[in-house]
C-alpha cells in the first residue's frame, strides 16, 4: 500500500465531513507524532476545554492548532454528552444523553476474515433480538468495531434509565449469548502475539476509532459498512487512497433496540450497578500463570496482601463507586498508595498536600475528591511529579502483586462492597476514609473484608 501525507488525506471533503458529524456530542481526542514523540490531545489548546466537533469549521480549527504535529488518529468516546464545555462534568453520569453500544473485535491482520467471522455472529445475535436496520461496522485498522447507533434506543427509554448502563449491558449481555460461537472462531486464530479477542469496553470515557479516520499504525481507514456488505468485505476498501465507505452509518430505526436495551438491564444490571466482572473478554488467549488447583478452592485465612496493594484497591473502590469511571479509578488508587507511601517515608503524619510538586515549573492542575485533590496530567489520568499513574501501571503495581495472594476479581468485588457500605460523607472526607476505611483492615484485608471473619464466615469460594 502506498505511503499516506496525512494532512492531505485530512484535507479531503467526504473525510472532514464524516468526522465532524460522527463526533458531534462526543469527547474528542486526537493521536498525534511529534518529532518523533506520541502526542494524545484531548483539549483545545489554551482553553483546556475537552476537544468536540460541532462543524466543519472546528475540524479545520484544530488541525491549525496541531500544525506543530503530524495528526493520524482520531477518537471519540462511545457516549454523548449534554454539556462538553468542561471536563468536570464529563464524570457526571447525567451529562450522558445518549450512548453507542460497540463491540471492539481485535486480531492480528493476518487472521483479519476471522474478525469479520465473529462480526457476523454478533451481528446475527442482535438480529435475532430484533436489531438489525440500526447496525453498523467500523473496520478499525487492525479489527472491526460493530455499532448500533445510539438513537435506535428511544428518548423515553433513554429518558427512564441510564443511557451507558443501557448501552453496557446491551455488549454484555450479546457477549455472554455469542460466548461460545466467538471462542471457537477465536481458536482458529492463534497469533501469540495478537489472540483475537472481543471486548466489553464501554465506559465514561473510552473513546473509539472515528468512522474514516486512519488507523495509528496501520495504514488503514476506518471505513463504515452495514450488515448486508459484510460478505463482500475486503481490506481494500480500507485503502486510504481508494475509500469504500457507506455514509449510511447514520441510518436507524428509532426504538428498534429498545426491547433489547432492557432485558439486557434487567439481566446484566447496568455499568453503574453491573452483575459480574467489570470486563468481559472473549477470544483465545494466552494460559495465566497460575496454579491449575486454584479454581477448584476456598480462599483461607493466612493469605496476606501488602499495605500498598491494600490501599491502591481500596482508594480505586472509592473512586468508582463515587465516580463510575473504572480507569481513573485505577489511576487514581495507584497515585494514593504512591502519595501515602512517600508521605510515610518522609514522616508526613498526614497529608495536607495531595501530589509531589513537579519539578518542570508547569502549572499543575488538580481533580478534587470530596476535600482531597490529586494532580492531573493533561491525558486526565493522575500523576506524581510527572509520572502518570495509568490503568495499565494500577494491573502491573496492584492487580498482578493481589492476584500472588488471591484472585484479583474476588478482592475487587469485595473492596466494593466493603466500602460502599460506608456513608457518602466519609468516602469524601481524605481523613476519614483513612481512618475509617483503610486503616482497620490494612493489615487484614483478607480476613477481615474477603472471609468477612466479623460477620462470622471463614471461607469464601471465590468461583461463585
Amino acid at each position: 500500500m502506498k505511503s499516506i501525507n496525512e494532512r492531505e488525506y485530512y484535507s479531503k471533503g467526504l473525510v472532514k465531513k464524516e468526522i465532524s458529524e460522527y463526533s458531534q456530542g462526543r469527547w474528542l481526542a486526537l493521536y498525534a507524532i511529534s518529532r518523533g514523540k506520541r502526542v494524545f490531545l484531548r483539549y483545545w489548546r489554551n482553553t483546556q476545554e475537552p476537544l468536540t466537533l460541532r462543524s466543519i469549521s472546528d475540524f479545520d480549527k484544530l488541525l491549525n492548532q496541531t500544525r506543530w504535529a503530524v495528526p493520524r488518529t482520531f477518537y471519540a468516546t462511545a457516549n454523548l454528552f449534554k454539556d462538553l464545555s468542561d471536563k468536570t462534568k464529563l464524570e457526571s453520569r447525567n451529562n450522558i444523553y445518549a450512548s453507542t453500544p460497540i463491540w471492539d473485535i481485535d486480531a492480528s491482520l493476518r487472521y483479519w476474515e476471522k474478525t469479520i467471522e465473529v462480526a457476523r455472529v454478533i451481528i446475527n445475535a442482535l438480529e435475532i433480538e430484533g436489531v438489525s436496520k440500526s447496525v453498523y461496522l467500523v473496520w478499525s485498522g487492525r479489527g472491526v468495531h460493530v455499532h448500533v447507533h445510539e438513537l435506535a434506543i428511544s428518548d423515553e427509554i433513554r429518558d427512564k434509565y441510564n443511557a451507558l448502563d443501557l448501552s453496557y449491558s446491551i455488549v454484555e449481555y450479546i457477549l455472554r449469548k455469542t460466548h461460545e460461537k466467538i471462542l471457537s472462531i477465536a481458536k482458529e486464530a492463534k497469533d501469540p502475539e495478537r489472540p483475537l479477542k472481543v471486548e466489553n469496553e464501554m465506559d465514561i470515557k473510552r473513546v473509539f476509532t472515528v468512522p474514516l479516520s486512519l488507523h495509528k499504525s496501520v495504514n488503514y481507514a476506518a471505513i463504515a459498512f452495514k450488515p448486508e456488505q459484510i460478505d463482500e468485505f475486503s481490506l481494500d476498501w480500507a485503502d486510504p487512497n481508494a475509500l469504500k465507505h457507506n455514509k449510511d452509518w447514520r441510518i436507524y430505526e428509532k426504538g428498534e433496540a429498545d426491547e433489547l436495551a432492557i432485558k439486557a438491564l434487567k439481566e446484566i444490571g447496568g455499568y453503574f450497578n453491573r452483575v459480574g466482572e467489570i470486563r468481559t473478554v472473549v477470544g483465545f488467549q494466552k494460559p495465566r500463570k497460575e496454579p491449575k488447583a486454584r479454581k477448584n478452592t476456598v480462599i483461607r485465612s493466612g493469605a496476606k496482601i501488602g499495605r500498598f496493594q491494600v490501599m491502591a484497591l481500596l482508594q480505586a473502590a472509592r473512586y468508582f463507586i463515587l465516580k463510575g469511571d473504572i480507569n481513573k479509578a485505577k489511576s487514581f488508587g495507584l497515585n494514593r498508595a504512591i502519595f501515602y507511601a512517600w508521605a510515610k517515608h518522609y514522616r508526613v503524619a498526614r497529608a495536607k498536600k495531595s501530589g509531589i510538586a513537579s519539578s518542570s515549573g508547569k502549572e499543575i492542575k488538580f481533580e478534587y475528591l470530596g476535600n482531597e485533590q490529586a494532580p492531573v496530567s493533561p491525558n486526565g489520568f493522575f500523576m506524581m511529579g510527572e509520572q502518570e499513574q495509568r490503568p495499565e501501571d494500577f494491573d502491573k503495581e496492584i492487580a498482578d502483586k493481589i492476584e500472588q495472594a488471591i484472585p484479583f476479581k474476588v478482592a475487587w468485588e469485595a473492596a466494593l462492597k466493603y466500602v460502599s457500605k460506608f456513608p457518602k460523607r466519609v468516602l469524601l472526607d481524605q481523613q476519614e476514609f483513612f481512618k475509617k476505611v483503610y486503616d482497620p483492615v490494612k493489615d487484614d484485608f483478607i480476613d477481615r473484608v474477603v472471609l468477612g471473619k466479623k460477620e462470622g464466615k471463614t471461607l469464601i469460594d471465590f468461583m461463585k
